[in-house]
């Protein structure tokens, strides 16, 4: 399982990275999109949309299912990434370049919350 260890994990396959800036860029973990197979479909929340953590935010689609994608921490939507809209498929070619949305947390120690990625194997096994 590839699961780089400066990124942070939620237990529903979502990962984030915190940028200088305090805001967290998410996208789904490898083992989420193996899991789905052939992504054809992403739908991702409104920027400026207040988000609660857990919240289910966004959905992707493949060739077998249908699944949620939830916010890792409470806060704002500031930006998302349209490219992946246009080319749902590059999630299975990366799933960590192929970011998602980018949040900013309303508690800056959110990040420190989630899951380390020995927490999360643990989770996704």
């Amino acid at each position: 399982m590839n699961l780089p260890t400066e990124l942070r994990y939620a237990a529903t396959h979502e990962w984030s990275r915190q940028e200088a800036d305090g805001s967290l860029t998410v996208g789904i973990t490898d083992h989420a999109q193996s899991t789905l197979g052939d992504v054809v479909f992403i739908q991702l929340p409104e920027v400026g949309r207040q988000v609660r953590a857990g919240e289910e935010i966004a959905a992707i689609e493949s060739v077998k299912a249908a699944s949620g994608i939830h916010a890792p921490v409470s806060g704002s939507i500031i930006a998302i990434n349209q490219p992946v809209i246009d080319a749902p498929e590059s999630v299975n070619d990366d799933a960590y370049a192929a970011w998602l949305f980018r949040i900013q947390p309303t508690d800056s120690s959110a990040f420190e919350a989630l899951l380390d990625a020995q927490g999360y194997e643990q989770v996704a096994e």
